[in-house]
């Protein structure tokens, strides 16, 4: 699905989406949309197209081993924070 659709503002701001745009992205009354602004525009999306955008955005992402570089790189250079006592909550 793609395209270019006008929509106009109601009362109070409220956009007035053409319905068969609506229908095609399962819209109905009262569904929750997220406004995301980006350098290039702003980007209208429902929660569960925004939950798929971060997925798609982490999953790219190795988060581990980024997390245990930067810990190396702070221990080899003698990070005071990390002289400190990490509190165990399970002790």
């Amino acid at each position: 699905m793609s395209g270019t659709y006008p929509v106009g503002m109601g009362d109070r701001g409220t956009p007035v989406v053409p319905a068969d745009l609506r229908e095609r992205a399962e819209m109905r009354e009262g569904s929750a949309v997220i406004f995301v602004q980006t350098e290039g525009g702003l980007l209208v999306l429902t929660r569960d197209q925004l939950k798929e955008r971060v997925r798609q955005d982490l999953a790219s992402l190795d988060l581990v081993s980024h997390l245990l570089a930067e810990r190396r790189a702070e221990s080899a250079s003698g990070s005071p924070h990390l002289s400190r006592p990490v509190n165990d909550p399970l002790q």
